[in-house]
């Protein structure tokens, strides 16, 4: 007999976004068996088409957890097969591969703690947005306590459904932006971390409408603002508690081991094709930049450079680990996940030194200082970044020629419906300016 009711089998697409059905629990052995049956062509960016086979999402027997927001129901985190096999359009096959490679290369689990940021939103009579938590106007908002209080019933009623799946949560705190916070959980092997991120997405905007809010992984709803980012920690070892990225020794002082050195190396290498899969959106590239919020600092990397504790940078180094501070909340874990791991182990392999470190403010620093010390620009555009991840042969080889293709089709139709729109900010600026 079945402790729940129902079952949702669920896996994600292209762009990270959860799909599911429910499946009464008496029919629960069919999910862990062949799967359940989707029509793939339905799917964003499986490439399938009408008259393809059934995409199966069949269930991992060690990813199924409680839905507390849906009483008697379970989500069951799945992986994609067609015709029997694993589908190599599946984000969540893409990354076990990735991570497979990974421990072949170099005998250990790859780990990960992602930090996400998310805006709490409400509608407006005007159908536009405001921030949930109504007058906040500071220009330096972070941790505020006042703020973090009004929406303190919904972040408590999100952290504890968290806990009954499972997912630890050690902090929670206002963020650089009004309306923005951010709910951090513990690092674990990173499969383990995107299917705990995908659940925090599907609670948090649960929950929130049931608080008459909207929770937004937008990357940057608002110009004057900070944008979300999904910092990525990143370490190796046997178990999580191990971490073979750490040495005491390190003679540069960051406590990095060799292999860090290197899988941070091919990070550098790899960063503008890095980018497209980290930043997925056109609204993302309005996060990338190094000026214009009003709290003094856009907290987003524009530069391909890595330093000790700076948060202007690329890759931060805050002792014995490494975190990507390129990524959105937009970004899907699964393919985020897969890229980075095929950049790091290509420096592992060619041992890849990443250069001298940068612990200025590279916001301030001149496009003649950044030359002179060899550091690049990450992509300003989605059709930039897109351009980098064709060219990246090892990206491409790594996640799947045929996928990256698919995922690039997909991006740039999204870019070519944005670019065709006329903005009220393109009318202020020229109706009546020429």
């Amino acid at each position: 007999m079945s402790e729940f009711d129902y079952y949702l089998a669920q896996f994600v697409d292209i762009h990270g976004r959860p799909k599911a059905k429910l499946v009464p629990a008496k029919h629960r052995d069919m999910i862990f068996g062949a799967g359940a049956g989707f029509a793939g062509f339905a799917i964003a960016g499986m490439g399938m088409g009408p008259h393809g086979q059934e995409f199966m999402a069949v269930g991992d027997s060690n990813a199924v957890r409680p839905v507390p927001w849906m009483p008697g129901t379970a989500s069951v985190t799945c992986d994609g097969h067609v015709s029997g096999k694993p589908h190599p359009f599946d984000s969540r096959v893409i990354a076990r591969s990735a991570l497979a490679a990974f421990h072949k290369a170099t005998g250990l689990q790859f780990l990960t703690g992602l930090e996400p940021e998310f805006f709490l939103l409400r509608r407006t009579a005007d159908n536009g947005f405001e921030v949930a938590t109504g007058s906040e106007s500071l220009d330096k908002p972070c941790y505020d306590f006042n703020h973090l209080s009004s929406v303190s019933g919904f972040l408590m009623e999100l952290r504890a459904a968290l806990e009954t799946a499972g997912i630890d949560v050690y902090q929670i705190d206002h963020e650089d932006a009004n309306g923005q916070f951010e709910m951090n959980f513990t690092y674990d092997e990173a499969l383990r971390t995107a299917d705990n991120l995908i659940y925090f997405k599907m609670a948090a905007s649960a929950l929130a409408k049931r608080h008459g809010m909207l929770c937004s992984f937008m990357p940057k709803p608002f110009a004057e603002r900070s944008g979300s980012g999904l910092h990525m920690h990143m370490s190796a070892g046997k178990t999580p508690r191990d971490n073979a990225f750490e040495d005491a020794t390190d003679p540069r002082g960051m406590s990095l081991s060799p292999m860090a050195y290197h899988f941070l190396g091919g990070l550098i290498a790899h960063a503008r094709g890095l980018t497209a899969i980290a930043a997925p959106t056109v609204n993302s590239y309005k996060r990338l930049v190094s000026r214009g919020s009003r709290s003094g600092a856009t907290w987003a990397p524009v530069n391909i450079a890595w330093g000790d504790n700076n948060r202007t940078a690329f890759v931060r180094v805050p002792g014995g680990r490494l975190e990507l501070r390129l990524p959105d909340a937009a970004a899907n874990p699964y393919l985020l996940t897969a890229a980075v791991v095929h950049a790091g182990l290509d420096g592992i392999a060619r041992k890849l030194d990443p250069g001298a470190p940068c612990n200025e403010n590279l916001y301030q620093m001149g496009r003649e200082a950044l030359a002179a010390r060899g550091i690049a620009r990450l992509p300003t555009t989605l059709p930039d970044a897109l351009d980098a991840l064709q060219a990246d042969e090892v990206l491409c080889a790594g996640m799947g020629q045929a996928f990256v293709e698919e995922f690039v089709q997909v991006k740039r139709a999204e870019c070519d419906e944005l670019m065709f729109q006329v903005t009220p900010a393109e009318l202020r600026k020229y109706v009546d300016f020429f």
